[in-house]
């Protein structure tokens, strides 16, 4: 069994990583069912002038090139916060099976307030996978409190 406070760590680390370049503090890993990680993403949404660029979308685009169907459902992303409406899409359709966050949407929201950076939508992650035809596992938030750390006086 995985020790997600471990993996939520390293993701966490690589959102400040992230945030000391000129991104936004996001990451993620994908960790394989015996605890390799993977693969490792940042945010790029500063850096290469994409808006798209989270951390969740630039893994599962790494991902759905070099692992099969089946390894991705057997894997694990976890997230330095709650993957965002759009990023649950791709999670989804990369077929990643399970998805462990930090920060959750909400947490998110009352630090950024209304920022232009991020205009947070209120839609869980568990609710856009819900609607789907298969289930994908979600846990969090968890280390809320150490997440929120990389984010503070970002926004404002």
């Amino acid at each position: 069994m995985l020790n997600d406070k471990v993996y939520l760590k390293k993701a966490i680390q690589l959102s400040r990583e992230s945030r000391e370049i000129g991104n936004h503090p996001f990451a993620s890993l994908l960790v394989s069912p015996d605890g390799e990680v993977l693969l490792k993403a940042q945010n790029s949404v500063s850096t290469e002038n994409d808006r798209i660029g989270h951390a969740e979308i630039n893994l599962v685009r790494q991902a759905a090139r070099k692992y099969s169907r089946e390894e991705l459902l057997a894997s694990t992303l976890y997230s330095s916060a709650e993957p965002c409406a759009m990023c649950s899409g791709a999670i989804y359709w990369g077929n990643i099976g399970r998805v462990v966050y930090a920060l959750s949407e909400t947490g998110l929201l009352s630090l950024t307030g209304n920022s232009i950076e991020n205009p947070t939508l209120s839609l869980p992650c568990r609710d856009v996978f819900s609607s789907g035809q298969r289930s994908v596992e979600v846990v969090g938030p968890m280390l809320e409190d150490k997440a929120s750390q990389v984010h503070q006086g970002f926004w404002r």
